[in-house]
């Protein structure tokens, strides 16, 4: 991860998505700038907040897929959950406890 320019990136992510040009873009200037973060040290690092990603989209647009290369170009773990089956506790649903068991 840490040779890659956002630039790069989307280039990357090109291999495998096709359109979703801004999406690409935005993600991986996040995740840039995510490594960058953690390359500070100390209490400077805690000022600096980091950026959440919503994704929305109506279904096929690409959006897990992303996801998915993202994770496998951090080397981070990746996790997909179908939310449609939770909803708040209390409510029909399951809660944050049946995720992780699912």
């Amino acid at each position: 991860m840490t040779s890659f320019s956002p630039r790069e990136i989307v280039s990357e992510l090109d291999r495998y998505i096709v359109g979703q040009s801004d999406a690409k873009r935005a993600v991986a200037i996040a995740l840039r700038n995510r490594w960058r973060r953690q390359q500070i040290e100390g209490d400077l690092r805690e000022e600096i907040l980091p950026k959440n990603i919503l994704m929305i989209g109506p279904t096929g647009v690409g959006k897990t897929e992303i996801a998915r290369r993202l994770a496998r170009l951090a080397q981070a773990p990746f996790v997909k959950v179908e939310a449609t089956k939770f909803t708040e506790v209390g409510y029909v649903g399951r809660d944050v406890e049946q995720i992780i068991r699912d």
